[in-house]
This record gives C-alpha cells, structure tokens and sequence, in this order.
C-alpha cells in the first residue's frame, strides 16, 4: 500500500514539476533586494534564493508575533510545530511568497520526486552550500553524517535542530535550511487555490525586532 502511494505520489510530483519547468516562471517582485545577499553559493539563482530565504522569515515573524514581533520566539515554535508535523502551512503563507513559491518549483536542481522523507533534493547546490556553511559545528557534523548515509530527514535532523533554533537568528544558512526543507518543500502537500491572492501584506520591519539574547523559555508552549 506505502509503496503504491509512493509510485502515485511520485507521477503527480513529476507531473507538476515539468509542467512548472515548461512555464518558465519568473517573479515579478523582489520585496527584500535591501537585505542584500546573505547565503552566498555558487550555481545558484542568489536574487530568487535570497528572496526565497527573507519571504519565508517575514511570513513565520508574522504568524507567530501575536502582535509583539520575535524572531528568536517564532523560530522556537516554527521548528517545534515543523518537526511534529502541526503547522498549518495554508494560514502561515502570504501572496507573495506563494509566487516565490511558485518559481522555485521551476528549479531543476531544488526538488528531488523520488525521495519519501522530503521533496527537497539533497543532492542540489543550494544544500551542499547550507551543508557547507552552517555554523555550529555539531549541527554541521550531524547533517553531513545524515546525508552521507542517505539517513537524511526532517524527523532525523529535527531533534538537533530543536534544541539550536536559536542560532538560526544569526546564521542565515541555518534558517535557509528550515526555509526550503521545513516550509517551501512542505508546500508541495499544501492545496493553495483558496488563497487570496490580493491580500493585503505586512512586510516585518526586521531592524525593529527586539534581538533577544536568550531563548524565550516559554516559547512553542500553550499556557
């Protein structure tokens, strides 16, 4: 039964992914050009990742600010809900990242059909450079022992990354990495017809966004 799952999964996938590639999509907007170039790779579109990157972080500040804007709060509860599959992706994303969205699927190299545990390639550019660039050494070690195995997944790689959200806030090549495997790759089982697309944004003002020093203790719990 998995197995025909899969197989049925995987033409729809395909399907969608060349029908996207024929498109030839491109993005009419780039909302976050002044935050300059942050995740610095070879082979890759750096306008369109970039914008991928920035697009994701506004919407997450924006579903989990609560009226108080907190990067280091929404990552806490970004990644919990990731990990535990309880993210409702239709009311987190916006219009404009919906188009980005929409234009990454149209990379060739991002997206890899025929893995079960994500649809994000791990074998594409934009991965090896994440991989290559994280920061912390044991979340860097941990990926690489995960992809070099083909252990690699969400679930697996969700417990380290867990207990280091925090430095995502600093190190963009950490926070690419929830950014196209925990959210756009996500997207994929997402229906986004219904989504009002003449919606009204808010942009975060991130230079306004307090820069805590220490994780939020309470942060990802109900009370």
């Amino acid at each position: 039964m998995k197995s025909q799952l899969l197989k049925i999964f995987v033409i729809s996938f395909v399907i969608s992914f060349v029908s996207c590639k024929k498109e030839k999509v491109s993005l009419d907007e780039y909302k976050y050009t002044d935050k300059g170039v942050v995740l610095n790779c070879e082979n890759i579109n750096s306008q369109l990742y970039n914008e991928a990157l920035f697009a994701f972080e506004n919407d997450m500040i924006n579903f989990y600010s609560n009226g108080k804007p907190s990067i280091v709060r929404a990552y806490s509860q970004f990644v919990r809900q990731a990990v535990s599959g309880r993210i409702k992706y239709e009311e987190m994303v916006s219009p404009h990242t919906v188009k980005v969205f929409n234009v990454l699927k149209s990379e060739p190299d991002l997206w890899d059909a025929t893995n079960p545990n994500s649809h994000l390639n791990y074998k594409s550019n934009i991965f090896n450079c994440i991989a290559s660039n994280i920061q912390s050494k044991d979340l860097s070690t941990t990926l690489n022992a995960l992809v070099s195995t083909n252990s690699m997944s969400p679930k697996l790689f969700g417990s380290p990354l867990t207990s280091n959200y925090s430095q995502a806030v600093r190190d963009k090549y950490l926070s690419a990495y929830m950014a196209f495997d925990l959210f756009y790759a996500k997207l994929f089982d997402v229906d986004l017809s219904n989504l009002n697309m003449n919606e009204t944004e808010e942009n975060v003002d991130f230079n306004n966004i307090p820069k805590e020093t220490t994780p939020d203790p309470h942060a990802g719990h109900n009370h």
